[in-house]
């Protein structure tokens, strides 16, 4: 159309969302943030946008407060898939909500519920990583991201 204007938003296509973005401080390894950090990690190491796990996030974290392994374990699983509707998180909504309460009760069953715990099991960074795959639901990319900030507080 003559005169029309076509606005075309240019953003980073690929900004790594990091702790600090979601208000994640974690430094001094503080323990509450080790947790949202490792939530946070899970949820962006699945194939999905950043913006909408970084959504799933504030909603099942910050805004219903699920920000320990003990309250997010106390969320049902139709609870769960609920929340991250919400934040669009559809497409793996069912396999990460069964994914997050098996995250949780993994970590207080056999790490008593600290992320630091795991660090004390494990010999080195390495080691560490390696339990870190053990959970189901994690991955790789899942650890990368986590390790992208925890390591320096961590190792």
């Amino acid at each position: 159309m003559p005169g029309a204007s076509v606005i075309i938003e240019t953003r980073p296509v690929s900004k790594n969302i990091s702790a600090s973005d979601l208000q994640i401080d974690l430094q001094g390894a503080n323990e509450a943030a080790l947790f949202k950090w490792l939530v946070a990690s899970f949820l962006m190491g699945k194939r999905i946008q950043g913006a909408i796990a970084a959504q799933a996030y504030q909603i099942i974290v910050v805004q219903h407060q699920s920000d320990t392994p003990q309250k997010l374990a106390q969320c049902s699983h139709r609870q769960l898939v609920g929340l991250l509707g919400q934040a669009r998180y559809v497409r793996y909504d069912e396999s990460t909500a069964a994914r997050l309460l098996a995250l949780a009760n993994k970590l207080i069953s056999e790490y008593a519920g600290k992320v630091g715990n795991i660090v004390a099991a494990s010999a080195d960074r390495r080691a560490f990583e390696k339990r870190l795959c053990e959970f189901d639901g994690i991955g790789p990319k899942t650890v990368e991201i986590f390790m992208r900030e925890a390591a320096a507080v961590l190792f």
